[in-house]
């Protein structure tokens, strides 16, 4: 007699990125939301484009639980970064396939329309389910930057106070956080840009062209102004063997015109 095997109680894997929906169908607020968001994505990839243990993401879903998943609640962060991770390309962040991993940092961009579910539930979200040690909230139209450290204690955001110029540091990414007025792909606007450790703007791909261009156009102007120098030099030596030779040719002519002097009428009185 035959029996055939029961897999009724073989458990059924959670949905992975692959099956999951990545896109909320929600469009950033504004232009400059989504520039905004674009900017600080591509200012860390082009700062980090030699590790292969970060990631930086925005406007993803983050999934950290199955039910959350199955009623997909949940609009992802406006920009995120996981660190001690693998970086490759990825259509949403789920955090059972990520060996629990969640973002080490999320900045959220404020706009009419989000700001309250930024400052409570998504809050909530990530303090106490994703617990991401760094919290950032930044109106890209006010340019007001907030900034939130995890209390582990009671797992709630603290408020962390500004710089003296308004800078943030983000000790998470060694970097630092600060709002700078420029230009982005043609708009211009009261930024929040990445920070190097001595306060420097973390360049965009568009900043480090125009400063490579910068720095070739003036690197011509040395290579001209010392080519001037040099053919100043060459003038200054030429005209300096013109005189010798002038000198030298009056020293010649003296010592024929003595020589047919002494020759004629004998040497001067103490010429020896």
């Amino acid at each position: 007699m035959a029996f055939q095997s029961d897999t009724s109680f073989v458990p059924i894997p959670p949905p992975g990125e692959d099956e999951l929906p990545y896109d909320d169908g929600e469009p950033m607020e504004s232009e400059r939301h989504r520039k905004q968001m674009d900017l600080l994505i591509e200012a860390l990839d082009l700062l980090w484009k030699e590790r292969d243990d970060v990631y930086v993401g925005g406007n993803m879903a983050v999934y950290f639980s199955e039910l959350q998943a199955k009623k997909n609640d949940f609009r992802g962060p406006d920009v995120f970064v996981v660190l001690d991770t693998v970086r490759r390309e990825r259509k949403s962040w789920v955090v059972w396939q990520e060996d629990g991993r969640t973002p080490d940092v999320v900045i959220e961009l404020l706009s009419e329309s989000t700001e309250a579910v930024d400052r409570t539930d998504k809050m909530r979200i990530y303090a106490k389910l994703l617990r991401v040690p760094e919290y950032y909230l930044f109106d890209p139209f006010t340019g007001v930057l907030e900034a939130y450290a995890l209390d582990l204690a009671t797992m709630a955001y603290a408020p962390v106070a500004p710089g003296a110029g308004g800078d943030v540091a983000s000790p998470r990414l060694h970097l630092g956080l600060g709002v700078r007025r420029g230009t982005y792909h043609g708009l211009e606007a009261d930024w929040l840009r990445w920070l190097d450790p001595e306060g420097r703007v973390v360049p965009t791909g568009e900043e480090q062209a125009r400063a490579a261009e910068e720095q070739a156009r003036a690197a011509e102007e040395q290579a001209r102004a010392a080519e001037e120098q040099a053919r100043a030099a060459e003038e200054q030596a030429r005209a300096a063997d013109e005189r010798a030779r002038a000198a030298q040719h009056e020293a010649t002519l003296l010592a024929a015109r003595l020589a047919e002097y002494e020759q004629r009428f004998g040497k001067l009185p103490g010429g020896g």
